[in-house]
């Protein structure tokens, strides 16, 4: 009953480890389905600016060339604003490097004629079909600093035939924070209506991760409810709500590009595709421009790094609802957060990420110390036990009922728990899945070595049996790759199940004894911060286990 247990308990745990690491989402939609899908009428509640343009493809650097631009930097971005439209089309993170050997800075935007076109428009929309408004064939003018940066902001001007200015003023914090002052300026006598907007134009899927446990989509927190929406889903159908509170944007696994409607006032938010992505806001009550007057609006505009002490510094600061959640922290949040809190402390005092995931595993070992005691005080008599168990089963071999009387009795009078060795497992399943969590989607982990082979605690170990962990000279395939860290893993985890009572049948303890090997060959893909974890949290249960058992046995004996 014992060992069915244990069994029972590590197969749940493999069972849920596989499915956490192989069930992925629907494959992404292919280009003949995508040229297929989603013939939707014209969308009519929100602008559509560039829709009599006909966009010919060029290169990123011909579009940037192709027209006057206000440049902008700070310490964290670098990029600039296209005087046509107005548009902020092109940005780069000057901290992110594309990939861990490269030196290639991470570009998020680019201009609408690129082929992979991604631009945030702002500015005003009215009712009234004879006003003229700018488009993104519109040139604005610069009056001012011709320069953005984080201390001098930059104003732009479009004037109609009608006598109507249109002006943005347009400032830069030191991080990734955009604060748009749009005005409309009226020299007529005439009254108007406006409505102010912002939308995030992408072009095409990007490359994604395409796991089910991270959201990469059109993103929104309205009225406090979480919108998550699939580039599927919106290609299918077209989301639309009116709400008073919150912000959208489009999310990647580290980067964040989002809106900010201006605060206090009903916005209508439409997730939407017409040969591109569309994520974008509408105020539901216009601002009335009299004769010979003006109006004004002001929006924020984020394009970020997921660092999360960025995300909630702008939470916190400018009172955004729940924009914390642009980071997924999943179901767990409870526990994913709190944890990652945790390894950034350790960080900060270590120095090191790999060294701080090993000193909160010594911390969850500590708060598990109570209720491991108990398991392994039951897994020692257990042990104890084991030579009347296989007198009780040689006894009643022949009768399967008698058999498990006589050993819940045995269970009964030595007040032993068989349950109580799959405890500790079961409980650590959520803090698993949590710190795999973290060290999937945070991006402090990204690219961050620990020490030797491991240059990121994000991405597996790079190392492989298969060629001696690089001493003979060729590469090895993808599924072959099972470095020294799971191997490690794998042999901690073979040690401590000798620690345990051994199974009486033959054929469990044979399928017993394959689980190290089977998880091993499972977590090797696996982040290797995390097979850190597992294997350092392996060593202090053999540790806190011996001691366990040799006090247990001293008792026994005297």
């Amino acid at each position: 009953m014992d060992t069915k247990n244990v069994i029972a308990a590590i197969s749940l745990s493999a069972a849920v480890i596989i499915l956490y690491s192989l069930f992925f989402a629907p494959p992404p939609i292919t280009k003949e389905q995508l040229a297929e899908k989603n013939k939707t009428e014209q969308n009519t509640d929100a602008p559509s600016l560039d829709k009599k343009e006909t966009i010919t493809e060029i290169t990123r650097e011909e579009a940037l060339n192709q027209s006057k631009r206000i440049q902008f930097e700070n310490q964290s971005i670098v990029g600039s604003i296209s005087l046509k439209g107005a548009a902020i089309d092109d940005l780069t993170f000057k901290k992110y490097n594309i990939a861990l050997e490269s030196d290639e800075k991470v570009k998020l935007l680019s201009p609408r004629n690129t082929k992979d076109g991604y631009f945030i428009e702002s500015g005003f929309i009215t009712t009234d079909k004879n006003i003229e408004i700018p488009n993104s064939n519109s040139l604005w003018s610069i009056s001012g600093n011709s320069k953005l940066t984080n201390q001098s902001p930059v104003r732009l001007s479009w004037t109609n035939d009608q006598g109507i200015t249109f002006e943005k003023e347009i400032a830069l914090d030191d991080k990734f924070l955009f604060s748009i002052k749009q005005k409309v300026i009226n020299s007529t006598n005439k009254e108007y209506d406006f409505y102010s907007y912002g939308q995030i134009i992408r072009k095409q899927i990007p490359d994604i991760s395409n796991f089910y446990i991270l959201h990469e989509g059109l993103l929104a927190t309205l009225d406090d409810e979480l919108i998550e929406e699939d580039y599927d889903d919106i290609q299918e159908e077209k989301f639309s709500r009116t709400s008073q509170k919150g912000w959208l944007g489009i999310s990647d696994k580290f980067w964040i590009t989002s809106l900010i409607p201006p605060s206090g006032k009903e916005f209508k938010t439409t997730f939407d595709y017409k040969d591109k992505f569309r994520a974008n806001f509408v105020a539901t009550e216009p601002l009335e421009l009299k004769g010979n007057s003006s109006i004004q609006d002001e929006m924020k505009i984020i394009v970020a790094a997921k660092r999360v002490d960025v995300i909630d510094g702008y939470a916190e600061s400018l009172n955004i609802d729940k924009f914390d959640l642009a980071i997924d922290w999943g179901f767990l949040y409870f526990i994913t957060k709190p944890l990652f809190y945790g390894i950034d402390y350790f960080f900060k005092l270590l120095g090191n990420y790999g060294l701080a995931i090993i000193a909160i595993t010594i911390c969850i070992r500590l708060a598990f110390f109570p209720l491991a005691n108990f398991s392994f005080r039951s897994m020692a008599k257990m042990k104890a036990l084991q030579p009347e168990m296989v007198r009780l089963k040689d006894l009643h071999k022949d009768d399967k009922m008698k058999l498990q009387q006589e050993m819940m009795a045995l269970y009964k009078k030595e007040k032993v728990n068989p349950m109580s060795g799959c405890l500790p497992i079961l409980v650590q399943i959520p803090v698993f899945f949590a710190l795999y969590k973290v060290l999937f989607v945070t991006i402090e982990m990204r690219q961050m070595p620990f020490y030797g082979w491991i240059q990121d605690l994000s991405e597996r170990d790079p190392t492989s049996l298969f060629n001696l962990f690089g001493l003979l000279p060729y590469d090895v395939p993808s599924f072959l790759m099972i470095g020294a860290w799971p191997i490690a893993m794998g042999v901690s985890m073979f040690i401590q199940q000798k620690l345990n009572p051994a199974p009486t049948d033959p054929m469990q303890a044979k399928i017993f004894m394959f689980f190290p090997l089977f998880l091993t060959v499972i977590l090797a893909p696996f982040p290797s911060g995390l097979v850190i974890y597992w294997t350092v949290n392996n060593i202090l249960t053999m540790a806190q286990q011996v001691f366990i058992m040799k006090r247990t046995t001293i008792k026994t004996t005297t």
